[in-house]
């Protein structure tokens, strides 16, 4: 639509104005020869004298395309006329539509009708003419556009299937069967007597076999194998392949085992596919009716593989990844530029790269991405995706990897970019904001994230701190605002010294102590900081250095929230008064002790919130307090045999079936997670098979009781 030239038509203008009061506005039309096209202008003036010349809007339709000019602001933009209240009425005054939007003449109305052709469900509503008019040309275009943008990713993945190499299946089948499935074949057996049938899943036969001489003469002429048990392995007597046995009796369809790989290939010039793959190997015993019922018949292995995404990568483009879809009503496999939706969408999860895809980055833009680095310092499987792509964002990647910074590689590959200083940095100490000569430590620990926080810490605190200092900094755990607290009133190593005091035991120490060094630094940490919110003058060593911590903090908090704490205690209290009067039943059922742990339930809603309170996790709530005061699950407290009342693992316990629901530690951690697990198991498998020593445990004391409620 030529704007411009639209603009420089002169206004077609009001020839009289309407002398009925109920009228607002009176619209003027016009067809003009605009650039070759029939245009219909429609220009709508209010009823007002001195507004005969100017009108309010013009709207320029054509058979394609429309516009809406306003003379006041000299602006053009695309907005629709509506029906339910014109565009160019500010406020609607109650009326009727019709009445205060009239045309100057007939001929008006039928120059509208004429050019739009459209039928109306209102007639007396004349500018639906237009909004239908208009309506229909949008739609068009969207239409259109959507049309467009089809053909167009349809053309460019067209491009990328035939630009991508063809998928060397058998090299990729080959290696699988004896990289990652090992070549495992299965020998299902059935005996009968001291002979025994045996199907072989690698040569299909079925033979008979002797497993158990009888002495006879006759038995060295027979095939003799070792005696079949079900997963033990032996050899085939027909193809002499190794195998392990399956029993025929335990054999319920077939077995099958998956593995997904990852192979990258030159794309293009200089760009890179990526490419995942399923292979999968079935084994399969095959029966035939007998007189005995069925007897196997065969036994056969497959092995077969299906490419399920690619992903593409081009200089100064964003990454496409196509998918590999089944459409179900024709029965074929096509490729798509879009994933699935919901629950069944494709994930590209981690996997072995194949060898072969390291020699294909030669020439292309990854040939220095030190993906094959990356891979071996892990020495598991990884999303090579993921990783290319965090390459792209950030080439320091390749110098991270390079200098073994593995920790914070991982965390840049998931976009944790919040542990980087300066992006556009080049150097590593300028990169990660560290000091230049601490960066041999940090290589030294692999680029552990804690460590490098702590160093963040020191440059920025402009200070230079010994290697011991920032190691045992970092065993704390510890945050920039919480060591900043500290240093306003204590060097940094005194600092370090307390919590040690506090903690009772050595920095480095077993995950045990690591726990007590992080549990006494963040209660001192807060203990601090209560303080000094309080007004309390923390130059005075009496409060700075508090002969007994826990006890101390404890004072702290109860004068902090002593109010809304008594009002929280009170309400739970009388809300679920279950949990305090089950406990005596509940510690003869659960209560559990050895050399390390004691293991027992809540005393009282009180204990369990206060638990939620100091190891900041969500127990003290509602729902936990309903459930275990319902019988519904109890909640159960592991502690250290010789720190009883020091908080350190909640657990939530199935009320009906011993089975442990969930564990945390602090934040929602899981502390030294093997060993407790292991601990667990061990506790709920004693309660199931009711062997749990509870004879032998210490019976319930005064001190075991909770405490009265809170009037």
């Amino acid at each position: 639509m030529k704007e411009k030239t639209i603009e420089k038509i002169p206004y077609l203008g009001l020839q009289k104005i309407s002398r009925i009061k109920s009228v607002k506005y009176i619209g003027v039309t016009a067809v003009k020869v605009i650039g070759h096209k029939k245009h219909l202008l429609l220009e709508v003036y209010e009823n007002k004298k001195e507004s005969k010349k100017i009108p309010v809007v013009r709207i320029a339709l054509t058979k394609k395309d429309f516009g809406t000019y306003w003379p006041e602001k000299h602006v053009w933009t695309r907005q629709q006329v509506s029906y339910y209240r014109p565009i160019w009425m500010e406020t609607h005054t109650g009326g009727t539509l019709t009445d205060e939007n009239i045309l100057q003449s007939p001929e008006d109305l039928e120059r509208i009708k004429t050019f739009c052709g459209t039928k109306l469900f209102n007639p007396s509503w004349w500018w639906e003419h237009i909004s239908r008019y208009e309506a229909d040309i949008t739609s068009t275009e969207r239409i259109n556009r959507v049309e467009r943008e089809h053909k167009r990713r349809q053309e460019a993945l067209k491009d990328r299937q035939a630009n991508t190499k063809a998928l060397p299946e058998k090299a990729i089948l080959y290696r699988a069967n004896h990289v990652y499935f090992h070549d495992e074949h299965f020998l299902y057996y059935k005996k009968h007597g001291s002979r025994a049938d045996i199907a072989c899943s690698k040569c299909g036969g079925v033979t008979t076999a002797r497993w158990k001489s009888s002495g006879a003469y006759e038995d060295q002429f027979e095939r003799n194998i070792e005696e079949p048990r079900e997963n033990s392995f032996g050899t085939c007597p027909m193809c002499g392949a190794r195998g392990q046995y399956k029993c025929k009796g335990k054999v319920k369809g077939s077995i099958r085992k998956t593995q997904y790989l990852f192979l990258g290939q030159k794309y293009k010039d200089n760009g890179f596919v990526m490419r995942y793959i399923q292979v999968e190997k079935e084994w399969t015993l095959g029966f035939i009716a007998g007189e005995n019922g069925n007897e196997m018949y065969n036994a056969y292995e497959k092995l077969s593989g299906v490419e399920l995404a690619r992903a593409y990568f081009e200089p100064g483009k964003k990454v496409q990844v196509d998918y590999n879809k089944h459409d179900p009503y024709v029965g074929k496999d096509f490729w798509d530029d879009c994933n699935l939706y919901g629950l069944s969408s494709i994930r590209i999860n981690s996997g072995p790269i194949l060898p072969e895809t390291y020699d294909e980055m030669t020439g292309t833009m990854f040939q220095y991405s030190a993906m094959k680095e990356y891979t071996d310092s892990l020495m598991s499987t990884c999303n090579p995706v993921e990783y290319l792509e965090c390459y792209m964002r950030t080439p320091q990647l390749e110098m991270l990897v390079k200098m073994h910074l593995i920790g914070v590689a991982e965390k840049l590959i998931k976009c944790q970019y919040e542990i980087i200083e300066d992006e556009t940095a080049t150097r590593p100490d300028e990169f990660l904001g560290i000091r230049k000569e601490k960066l041999k430590l940090l290589i030294k620990e692999k680029g552990d994230i804690g460590l490098l926080r702590v160093l963040q810490m020191e440059k920025r605190f402009m200070e230079n701190w010994t290697d011991e200092q920032v190691q045992q900094l970092a065993e704390t755990g510890l945050t920039y605002t919480q060591v900043a607290l500290a240093k306003k009133y204590m060097t940094l190593q005194k600092f370090l010294n307390r919590i040690k005091k506090y903690a009772c035991c050595d920095y480095g120490g077993c995950s045990r102590s690591v726990y007590r060094i992080r549990h006494m630094a963040s209660t001192y940490a807060d203990y601090l900081s209560m303080r000094e919110n309080r007004g309390y003058d923390l130059t005075n060593t009496v409060y700075q250095f508090p002969h007994d911590l826990d006890e101390a903090h404890e004072k702290m908090v109860e004068e902090v929230n002593k109010e809304e704490l008594d009002k929280h205690l009170k309400d739970v209290a009388a809300r679920f008064p279950n949990i305090r009067h089950s406990y005596r039943k509940l510690r003869n059922k659960y209560y559990y002790e050895d050399d390390t742990y004691i293991i027992r339930p809540a005393k009282s809603a009180e204990e369990i919130v206060t638990e939620g309170r100091v190891l900041h996790h969500c127990v003290g709530g509602d729902n936990y307090l309903g459930k275990h005061n319902r019988g519904e699950t109890y909640i159960l407290f592991l502690r250290f045999k010789d720190t009883p009342n020091m908080q350190y693992v909640t657990v939530e316990i199935d009320s009906e079936v011993p089975n442990i629901l969930q564990w945390y530690g602090a934040h929602d951690k899981k502390p030294d997670q093997e060993n407790i697990q292991k601990w667990l198991n061990s506790y709920i498998r004693m309660l199931v098979t009711g062997t749990l020593r509870t004879a032998g445990m210490p019976a319930a004391t005064t001190a075991d009781m909770p405490a009265m409620a809170i009037a």
